[in-house]
């Protein structure tokens, strides 16, 4: 294997582990390595992420896999995590995982390369549209969304039926994202089958996904059928997109939302706009990953409220408290939802939706003064293990506790011991558009309904990159009567429709 380009320092490609990390014989490995297919004994190809969260705990905070000629070094200690935040030492790596999703999203935010300027580019033209005033404008669109959820539910409960959490999270994030982001409304609630953009979206995660588990020469052979489906998925993204920009170039009624800067801003030093081609990939990156990661954060966190009743009543009562006879929340209101907010970062910590991410050495360095590694090489940060490290969260770190999210406790650990939403400079640009929204969803539900689980249900965790609880059905009980508002927000949305 020859060693990937070298671009401003930094490597382009996959640069495999022996490479990069001198001393790799240190590093301990799983037993039974078979020639040429490396660590397979025992795994299951649909739950890669699971099977390293098996061999960390065996192995320890520091340890590599090997899998169709590829090394991989995984890390997990907080302190060496730490370490890997440091951004003078460490930049952001696009693994293979995210790789496998350029030909989707190419140097969109999520999946550009270092060296590409669009990135920087497209990011300093989107930050003013994550700010507290442009959030605060979200806000009510949010809100309508969120009823027709409540709508949906209301319905299901009137029946005495159960509801298809993960589903209905992923319609309700989608429409959010595409509303609040794109002046977009998909029609997800009104439809009795996924919308053909959450098919096509899901088909192309999964395939990135099955890259990882295929040797690279054997994949167009035993990839063919799976391939031609991704690229008739990717071309669906395309032409929904290409669809939307359209209908707004058109229109030109646009209210300063995402897309608006995206085709009309210009960057305040440079003057330089976004080209047509990275507009399309900066909008399918916000509407896969400004929903996907948000609805299994939702679904984790309805989950554990529902095992955790006596959580639950807490939680509703601070909502209940909190917000009082209001007929909505107010946007200051949510923030005030402090409780509510731990329950949401105890489920991220258990299962962080984005459940790792990559960091290459900028020169070369030791990492945490134990292992060297030569510029350019990298290492896989397991976020659900980072937070379950017994020194940071203690012997009972996989037990579900909200208060490990008190404020006195969050000041107690050290830094870069919670990472759901990456490290440094390209850690998710839309994270608060995220806590908001998650917050304010759980905040209506619980005031909304008693959530019933399945007795028989167990925890399954679903892979396609992001996580997600498979099979999870609550069955909701309407509270007393909540005080409905004066109007419907469903008002209509240029563009809307499939």
């Amino acid at each position: 294997m020859t060693e990937a380009p070298v671009r401003d320092g930094l490597t382009k490609g996959f640069r495999s582990a022996e490479l990069g990390w001198p001393e790799l014989d240190r590093i301990p490995h799983p037993p039974h390595r078979v020639p040429l297919l490396g660590d397979v004994v025992g795994v299951n190809r649909r739950t890669p992420l699971q099977d390293s969260l098996r061999y960390a705990r065996r192995l320890g905070p520091v340890f590599r896999r090997r899998a169709f000629g590829k090394e991989f070094v995984f890390v997990w200690g907080a302190r060496h995590a730490a370490d890997l935040a440091d951004e003078s030492r460490f930049a952001k790596h696009v693994g293979l995982g995210i790789a496998n999703l350029r030909p989707v999203a190419g140097d969109g935010l999520f999946t550009a390369y270092n060296h590409e300027p669009n990135w920087q580019l497209a990011h300093d033209v989107l930050a003013p549209g994550f700010s507290r005033e442009a959030m605060a404008g979200y806000h009510p669109m949010m809100l309508a969304v969120a009823r027709r959820l409540t709508e949906h539910w209301d319905r299901a409960a009137a029946r005495g039926r159960a509801v298809d959490v993960p589903g209905d999270m992923t319609k309700l994030t989608l429409e959010t994202i595409a509303r609040t982001g794109f002046g977009h409304d998909f029609g997800s609630f009104e439809r009795s089958r996924p919308h053909p953009f959450v098919t096509a979206m899901v088909g192309t995660l999964t395939y990135a996904q099955r890259l990882n588990t295929v040797p690279f020469p054997l994949a167009p052979l035993l990839l063919r059928s799976a391939s031609r489906r991704n690229a008739a998925d990717i071309a669906h993204l395309n032409r929904t997109v290409d669809e939307l920009v359209r209908a707004r170039r058109a229109s030109g009624r646009g209210d300063g939302d995402l897309l608006d800067r995206m085709l009309e801003t210009a960057h305040p030093e440079t003057g330089e706009r976004l080209e047509p081609r990275n507009v399309r990939r900066q909008v399918i990156t916000f509407l896969v990953a400004g929903h996907e990661t948000t609805s299994g954060a939702l679904s984790f966190a309805l989950h554990y409220l529902s095992r955790h009743p006596e959580v639950a009543a807490r939680a509703r009562a601070e909502v209940d408290r909190v917000w009082g006879d209001a007929r909505e929340p107010a946007y200051e209101q949510v923030a005030r939802l402090r409780y509510v907010r731990r329950v949401l970062d105890e489920s991220l910590r258990l299962w962080p939706t984005a459940p790792a991410f990559a960091r290459e050495a900028r020169e070369d360095t030791v990492l945490a003064g134990e292992h060297p590694m030569r510029r350019g090489a990298w290492a896989l940060v397991l976020t659900p293990m980072l937070h379950r490290d017994p020194e940071v969260w203690g012997a009972d770190a996989e037990r579900f506790d909200p208060d490990r999210f008190d404020a006195r406790a969050v000041r107690s650990r050290a830094p870069h011991t919670f990472k759901p939403f990456g490290t440094g400079a390209r850690a998710c640009i839309g994270r608060q558009f995220a806590l908001h929204e998650a917050t304010l969803v759980l905040g209506l539900l619980l005031r909304r309904y008693e959530l019933r689980p399945d007795p028989a249900y167990r925890l399954r965790v679903a892979e396609r990159l992001t996580l997600m609880p498979e099979g999870l059905r609550l069955h909701p009980e309407r509270r007393t009567p909540v005080r409905e508002p004066a109007s419907d927000l469903r008002c209509p949305v240029p563009g809307a429709g499939d």
